[in-house]
């Protein structure tokens, strides 16, 4: 089911064209990664789907509605566009209690939240005290007051640690894999996109340049490769002579380009020779990135 859909978008701030008629949707029960450099429009996308910001023209809805129009938004939609709008002298267990009371939810819902998102032992800490990866934790138990099926995050792993990243990569396939909600999450953190996301849109200087799922993306590139890993050293002439090129990684262990994963596969059976390791290959998101979004991204 297509929770978000963003039509023919298009928004202008005076001479700058941020966004340039872009249209995507998300389905629910997936991770689709928001992807673009610097200014490219991601932030106005997401802000023209929130009702923030007035697009000159398409449309931007949220299971079929805007979002200005959503009976009760906080049940409909969790989003997170910055982590910096609390007041720093309210502790972290009451600023959701007040947001709580704002949306009409029961209070327990707060420290529910903050226990969700690994917070329980600072909710009574003042958020002015807070790290920024602690205030993007507090920035997502907010989204998750209302129990939504929608998530529109803005750069969620901004200020996290690597054990932060981890969690944070495991919580949003949570919501999406096993809640079942959609997560639209725009970051530049590429190599983390790739261990989360199913799907990718990316943008450039405010247009598509290029959407599917994860495994289209890496699989259009013609750069593929695989990994093989033997102690014969009859391998390596045999596939120079099937037309690959070998790269010595280690001792033992080879990157072989020109032939695909069957094709050594099949040689090494010929041959008779014990392969301990055979791994395709494919470009990773950053390469394909940079390579799309050319020299704006650079």
């Amino acid at each position: 089911m297509t929770a978000i859909e963003i039509r023919n978008l298009s928004k202008s701030f005076g001479p700058v064209r941020a966004v340039d008629d872009i249209s995507f949707t998300v389905e629910a029960g997936t991770v689709t990664g928001y992807l673009g450099p610097n200014g490219a429009g991601k932030t106005t996308t997401l802000r023209s789907l929130l009702g923030l910001v007035t697009a000159d023209s398409g449309t931007a809805l949220v299971n079929g509605t805007r979002y200005a129009d959503l009976a009760s938004p906080v049940s409909e939609v969790g989003a997170v566009l910055e982590a910096t709008n609390f007041h720093p002298g309210r502790t972290a267990l009451n600023h959701l209690r007040v947001l709580c009371t704002a949306a009409g939810l029961p209070a327990a819902r707060a420290g529910e939240c903050l226990e969700q998102v690994g917070l329980s032992e600072a909710a009574d800490k003042r958020v002015g005290g807070f790290s920024l990866g602690m205030r993007q934790r507090l920035a997502l138990a907010s989204a998750l007051l209302g129990e939504p099926r929608v998530y529109i995050l803005d750069e969620p792993a901004n200020g996290l640690d690597p054990a932060g990243i981890q969690w944070l990569r495991g919580f949003l396939r949570y919501l999406a894999h096993e809640q079942g909600a959609a997560v639209l999450v725009s970051s530049h953190v590429l190599s983390e996109v790739e261990q989360t996301v199913d799907n990718v849109v990316i943008i450039a200087k405010g247009r598509l340049v290029r959407q599917g799922t994860l495994a289209e993306l890496t699989a259009s590139d013609g750069d593929q490769s695989v990994r093989v890993r033997t102690a014969s050293e009859e391998l390596r002439p045999a596939l120079e002579k099937a037309g690959g090129t070998v790269e010595e990684l280690e001792t033992g262990l080879f990157r072989v380009h020109g032939l695909t994963n069957e094709d050594v596969a099949r040689l090494a059976l010929d041959q008779r020779i014990l392969v301990t390791e055979l791994t395709p290959e494919r470009s990773d998101l950053q390469k394909i990135f940079l390579e799309l979004t050319g020299d704006e991204s650079r």
